[in-house]
């Protein structure tokens, strides 16, 4: 079965997905998230998405201990598959807004860059913790974040692996909207029938002046980002940083 339900309120189409109880990312997840935006860019009654997970955890990343999707040596010129499907949601022409209950960690904050609106409860927490598992950013986030929120807040977030809470993600504008949780899903929607409200041609040329070409940026950064992760996960500052990750301890790194 697919990780992801489609259903769809007028001109939104909402898209659900669960991975219980973490709803860490794979490329399954990644794929069948990538499909459900392709079918939503091509059926013309759909104007606007609402992107929202199952469970306390909006999404933990990627499982890196036990299923860790950029691990494969690939030969010379290969671009991993997890990368691949992961800027290809980059490539969506139908406007997004996430609706963030929980933590969105590493790949989680990748995933909630995509769309281009955030509606997050306050117990949302924002986390690029690359660093405290000897890690490079990756999913893009090295590029898009700071899009988003500044290079300095970006910097500090990727050197620091803060939590960035939800009253401070909106204050930064990392979240668009903060509502109580148990009002997210309904004005995450609400946000999505107003863009849906617009004239779509209109909408889509707007949006498409804006981003810009992102998926060509993202593309590039993946590359880049997979080329830095695959020396780095060889060290033991890697193995090190998993270990204490999964046992909710400081890493003890040594620059190896």
């Amino acid at each position: 079965m697919s990780p992801v339900s489609v259903a769809q309120d007028g001109h939104v189409a909402i898209l659900t997905f669960a991975r219980p109880p973490h709803n860490f990312a794979d490329l399954a997840l990644i794929e069948a998230i990538g499909a459900a935006f392709a079918a939503c860019d091509a059926d013309p009654q759909v104007r606007a998405i609402v992107l929202q997970s199952d469970g306390r955890i909006f999404c933990a990343g990627a499982d890196l201990a036990r299923d860790n999707p950029v691990a494969e040596d690939l030969p010379a010129g290969t671009r991993n598959p997890f990368y691949v499907a992961a800027a290809q949601l980059f490539a969506v022409q139908t406007p997004v807004v996430a609706a963030v209950q929980g933590s969105a960690v590493g790949a989680g904050l990748g995933l909630a860059l995509v769309a281009d609106f955030r509606v997050a409860a306050p117990e949302a927490r924002f986390v690029a913790n690359f660093v405290a598992l000897g890690f490079h950013p990756g999913f893009g986030i090295s590029a898009v974040l700071e899009r988003v929120i500044g290079r300095q807040r970006a910097l500090l977030m990727n050197l620091t692996s803060r939590r960035i809470k939800g009253q401070q993600a909106a204050e930064w504008g990392l979240v668009d909207v903060l509502v109580p949780a148990d009002r997210l899903r309904a004005e995450a929607l609400a946000l999505a029938r107003e863009i849906a409200a617009g004239a779509p041609l209109a909408v889509g040329s707007t949006r498409a002046t804006i981003r810009g070409n992102l998926l060509a940026l993202v593309q590039r950064q993946t590359d880049h980002e997979l080329a830095e992760q695959a020396w780095l996960q060889k060290t033991a500052d890697f193995a090190e940083g998993v270990r204490a990750v999964n046992e909710r301890r400081p890493g003890n790194f040594t620059g190896r």
